[in-house]
């Protein structure tokens, strides 16, 4: 059983996964950012792989990326950093243990070397990938394979106008979870949450595969609430970014942020 299989097994409401951006604010600040959000109660950390053409990302994420990129940050460079990750602290590693979907885009995976990539995640205890501009076909015909074969899960996105044919379709090619876009616009708009709903209640009844984890517009409690009543969990990212970038500390502004999400009013 996979670690996010695992986890959604012994939690399958109110999952929290936040996305951070590797090697921001500082090129080696990555595993400090991934250890402070689960010492905070992340349940699963997505894991941006910064790149300087990205499709679904807000200014605020973008702005992150461009700074991890000049700071350094590599595909290589990130699988040296997560080397040791999953060891024990007492035996000089992370120690982390709540599951980790790398995001990114397609390009730079493939100057990399796709089924390298898919070994090397393996290898260093990648749970799953998230790769908005991989097409379904694309994912049937060479890739999915490849994925399966590294024992990684592969999430899919679906989108208010995803027709309930396709949700179904992409739920199936799916493992892991499902990724809803609660709105058809890149991450950190400040759009009313509650235009969703609908969406969400569309989602719940097409007896699913996988659970369903609510993205883009997440950005506090109350948004929080809202995309959990009828999914599984939701994905926040440009609000935990934009508390990172507002602050020195990068333990204390996971702490306060997740705070804010997760104590009970």
């Amino acid at each position: 059983m996979s670690r996010i299989q695992e986890l959604f097994n012994r939690k399958n409401k109110k999952i929290l996964n936040v996305y951070c951006t590797a090697g921001y604010p500082e090129l080696d600040s990555t595993l400090e950012v991934m250890k402070a959000l689960q010492d905070s109660g992340a349940d699963l950390i997505e894991l941006g792989m910064p790149y300087s053409d990205p499709l679904a990302d807000g200014p605020i994420i973008q702005e992150s990326s461009s700074i991890a990129l000049k700071n350094g940050m590599t595909i290589s460079r990130l699988f040296k950093q997560l080397k040791d990750f999953r060891t024990d602290a007492a035996a000089g590693g992370a120690g982390i243990h709540v599951p980790v979907v790398l995001m990114g885009y397609l390009n730079p995976i493939l100057q990399y070397g796709f089924e390298r990539f898919c070994a090397d995640a393996e290898a260093v205890g990648i749970d799953g990938l998230i790769l908005p501009d991989l097409p379904i076909y694309e994912f049937e015909t060479e890739y999915g394979e490849i994925i399966k074969k590294h024992n990684l899960d592969f999430v899919f996105l679906v989108t208010p106008e995803t027709s309930a044919e396709r949700i179904k379709k992409l739920d199936s090619l799916s493992s892991g979870f499902l990724y809803a876009v609660s709105s058809s616009s890149t991450t950190g708009k400040n759009k009313e949450f509650a235009s969703a709903e609908q969406y969400l209640q569309k989602l719940a009844s097409l007896n699913l595969k996988n659970p369903v984890l609510v993205g883009f517009g997440i950005r506090d409690r109350e948004t929080f609430e809202a995309a959990c009543k009828h999914t599984n969990g939701a994905i926040i990212g440009s609000a935990y970014i934009k508390a990172l970038s507002n602050s020195s500390n990068v333990q204390e502004a996971t702490k306060e942020f997740l705070e804010s999400i997760l104590t009970e009013e």
